[in-house]
């Protein structure tokens, strides 16, 4: 148990930082601790003790970094918006209310997960339902009545109360079906059978579900007037198939493929038209369509090498701060230093996942560990880079620190699946290890 007993420890030490944060926010505006400080101790340690207990029971033997990160980065989103809420309570609704629910809610999920998935394996069998499943998540936003448009972008749903993106569940689902399926058909597609000229390349009928798949999900996105899911989605793709087969002509091909399909959003979408010109200069329009990238920029420079400090900054003068934009807001009041510290932490999490499927002996943990990590990977790469100016802006939000509901929970979810993989291949080993002794006595 000494993997949990780090574990424990490591998350004591996330909490500490994310309660030392809130007490900063709350003593920027007033010289007396928070009144709701001790209820706020309470629910962070609870949170942790129920994520962690749910570990400590199904998988002892997992590894003890993913879960204090998470509640690290978590725990950094919920002081950011804390404080954003204290500037724009009167003109928006509460939104550090909403997303402790839904943090509640990821650590339910999360449980939850390693409680029912004991063997990961066993959601590979199931490939092309969770194809269908996760095609028809993308497909719902655009069912009428339900599907709402926010931004150019139509990837919402709103069913009574409850507003969400199934597009978060389809990256898990679709991850699955790839992972599944190359297991099967890695060596078709690696070896080869047709040749095109001095390359031998799969057989189409080989490629044919991989390709129905890539075009579905794709086609949707443009419906949706999404570049950056598409985008995701894209890179994901490319990864796995190249993590697969080892040919470099995969990762070329879907660099080539996703060029042009950000040309023909580019032709197609207004918004995507203002996206790209406000990236590449923001200052003629910098009162309107460059408002947001101009703020940015401005709380970069006013955070400096070690910020403003928590609560002393002016994040909230930047339209969307709590979702595609918290880590200007990160940046403006934690400086350099912070924004290093998000990015660190979040380059460690990606890291542990791509240790586990390196450590996975079964193929599928593999690679479908592989493709949860690419994907959190590849999802801050897009928004760090918007919100930086390094790429045009796309957005998503970034894993566990911005605000919103549904990614919140399917990213508690991808951290429980990390972890069961995590467990199965550290008790795959021990036997091989004990074997091992064996032979050399």
């Amino acid at each position: 148990m000494r993997r949990r007993s780090r574990e424990l420890g490591l998350g004591v030490l996330a909490v500490l930082i994310t309660l030392s944060g809130y007490v900063l926010v709350a003593l920027a505006e007033a010289p007396d601790l928070p009144a709701d400080l001790w209820g706020y101790l309470a629910g962070l340690v609870a949170l942790l003790a129920i994520a962690h207990l749910g570990v400590r029971r199904f998988a002892p033997e997992a590894d003890p970094t993913i879960l204090p990160i998470v509640a690290l980065l978590c725990g950094l989103g919920f002081v950011t918006i804390s404080r954003l809420d204290e500037e724009l309570s009167a003109t928006q609704p509460r939104l550090a209310q909403s997303q402790a629910l839904w943090a509640v809610l990821g650590v339910a999920a999360f449980v939850a997960t390693l409680a029912f998935v004991r063997r990961t394996e066993m959601l590979g069998r199931y490939r092309y339902t969770a194809l269908l499943l996760g095609v028809a998540a993308l497909l719902f936003p655009l069912a009428p009545g339900v599907g709402r448009e926010i931004r150019g972008a139509r990837l919402w749903v709103t069913i009574g109360p409850l507003n969400f993106q199934p597009g978060e569940v389809a990256k898990v689902l679709l991850v699955v079906f790839l992972a599944a399926y190359l297991v099967e058909k890695r060596e078709l597609l690696s070896l080869g059978s047709v040749r095109v000229g001095r390359v031998m390349v799969p057989d189409p009928k080989h490629l044919g579900p991989l390709l129905l798949a890539w075009g579905l999900s794709l086609v949707i996105m443009v419906m949706q007037k999404d570049l950056g899911s598409s985008l995701l989605v894209f890179s994901v793709f490319g990864v796995l198939l190249y993590m697969a087969t080892a040919r470099l002509w995969y990762l070329i091909v879907t660099f080539v493929l996703g060029v042009l399909g950000s040309l023909l959003a580019y032709q197609l979408f207004a918004h995507v038209q203002v996206r790209v010109e406000t990236w590449l200069d923001p200052w003629p329009d910098a009162q309107d369509t460059g408002f947001q990238i101009v703020q940015s920029m401005f709380a970069f420079g006013t955070g400096g090498f070690a910020g403003t400090g928590l609560g002393l900054g002016s994040p909230q003068k930047i339209p969307a701060a709590a979702t595609d934009f918290v880590f200007a807001a990160i940046g403006e009041e934690l400086g350099l230093l912070g924004a290093v510290g998000v990015v660190v932490a979040i380059l460690l999490l990606v890291g542990t996942g791509f240790r586990i499927a390196v450590r996975s002996r079964r193929p599928f943990n593999q690679l479908f560990a592989a493709g949860l990590a690419s994907a959190l990977g590849i999802q801050a790469f897009l928004i760090l880079g918007g919100v930086t100016r390094l790429i045009p802006l796309t957005g998503i939000t970034l894993p566990f620190v911005s605000y919103g509901g549904s990614s919140l929970v399917v990213n508690f979810v991808i951290a429980a699946l990390l972890l069961r993989m995590s467990h199965e291949a550290n008790t795959d080993l021990v036997p091989a290890r004990e074997r091992a002794g064996v032979a050399t006595r």
